[in-house]
């Protein structure tokens, strides 16, 4: 016998109700699942099995999907020390890679502990079983964060995001908000000063074990987007966008290489687990309001530039598509990504003092998605009652 099967059939008597360790339960039955396809069918005769696959595998491909842009954005932290400290021809690639896995570990352990903790005892608290969903948003929250943010004002986020924006509405599946943006835009709007678009927070300024450069202390600059919001939105120099695009700038752990999370989205659309057709929605709605916006005067970058900037690309490729709170109609999908890129380039160009729009253009759709979602039911049923009328 498997002896991973063996532990769990010898550990589970022991974890059932009346049993020594019946508190952790929904913690053993939640690493068994991961662990093993449940061998439990639905007792609701209206359910069919659709696919083998089941929701803790299909979060499985999107952490792999995750990966390159988490590695890319581990080597940039260290990278972007080196830089700031004026020690970049002295570091080694794996020194400043180290770097950046030990800065970001903590913030990795704090979204998890804290994330998991709450839903574990939720779960047990309401007899039900783990829910997973937590798995990739334990992981996005680092990535879409400062790399300098406190781990207490982290530990914060995640508990509302956990307890507010999902927990209360139901849990996993039932949510209306990207629990990981949830957790971003109250660090935005409570502690403004750690999520600002400077330099400053984007570049860790301590040394780890020897394995890091100390930045000064006097040290500030913008990020291209935060640098782009201040001048009106102006042209780049190609160096500037080729660093953009490879990811050699300061910025969030997880989007600054537009590379490695197109590596990601083509292991999603490949897998089948993200729709192309949000995906590529937000990249059409926020293409074409980039070049309107460009063509009444009102900045003078290029469109495609929107896309290298900021979190655009990250966002339409992992956070505009989760299935949960993203519209789940088939043609509500293409209405739900463009109106996600059009406003998130429209609140980028029209409010220099709030850069990155992308955060707020998914939360809004968020709230519309079901709106959205009814206006194409709702027009079809009455399509379809026309057709019937006629014969």
């Amino acid at each position: 016998m498997n002896p991973i099967r063996k532990f769990f059939d010898n550990i589970k008597p022991h974890v059932e109700e009346g049993g020594k360790f019946h508190a952790f339960r929904s913690l053993v039955d939640g690493f068994e699942t991961f662990a093993f396809v449940p061998n439990t069918t639905s007792r609701v005769g209206s359910v069919n099995i659709h696919d083998a696959v089941d929701s803790k595998r299909l979060i499985s491909f999107v952490i792999v999907a995750l990966l390159p842009a988490l590695l890319f954005g581990m080597y940039n932290v260290g990278y972007q020390n080196a830089l700031a400290a004026g020690q970049l021809g002295e570091a080694t690639f794996w020194g400043m890679f180290w770097y950046g896995f030990l800065a970001l570990l903590p913030k990795i352990i704090v979204s998890y502990v804290v994330g998991l903790g709450i839903e574990f005892t939720v779960a047990q608290w309401k007899g039900e079983e783990i829910q997973e969903g937590f798995l990739v948003s334990g992981i996005i929250i680092p990535m879409i964060v400062p790399i300098t943010i406190p781990l207490w004002m982290l530990a914060i986020a995640v508990a509302f995001s956990v307890i507010l924006a999902k927990e209360i509405f139901g849990g996993t599946g039932m949510n209306i908000f990207n629990p990981a943006l949830v957790t971003r835009a109250f660090l935005f709007f409570s502690y403004p000063s750690a999520m600002t678009g400077d330099s400053t927070v984007w570049v860790s300024q301590q040394s780890i074990l020897g394995l890091g450069f100390t930045a000064p202390e006097a040290y500030t600059a913008a990020t291209p987007l935060g640098e782009a919001a201040t001048e009106g939105f102006a042209g780049f120099d190609c160096q500037t966008i080729t660093n953009a695009i490879t990811g050699l700038i300061p910025g969030s752990v997880g989007e600054t290489s537009v590379i490695a999370i197109a590596l990601g989205a083509l292991f999603l659309l490949w897998t089948g687990v993200a729709s192309w057709k949000i995906m590529c929605s937000v990249f059409v709605g926020g293409g074409l309001m980039g070049w309107l916006m460009q063509a009444l005067g009102l900045t003078e970058i290029e469109w495609w530039h929107h896309f290298v900037l900021g979190g655009f690309a990250f966002g339409a490729v992992f956070m505009a598509t989760d299935p949960v709170t993203a519209a789940r109609t088939e043609t509500g999908k293409y209405f739900y990504g463009l109106l996600i890129g059009v406003v998130a380039v429209m609140v980028r160009v029209l409010n220099p003092g709030y850069p990155e729009g992308m955060m707020l253009a998914i939360l809004l759709m968020n709230l519309f998605a079901p709106l959205i979602d009814y206006c194409v039911v709702e027009r079809n049923i009455s399509m379809r009652a026309k057709r019937a009328t006629k014969k």
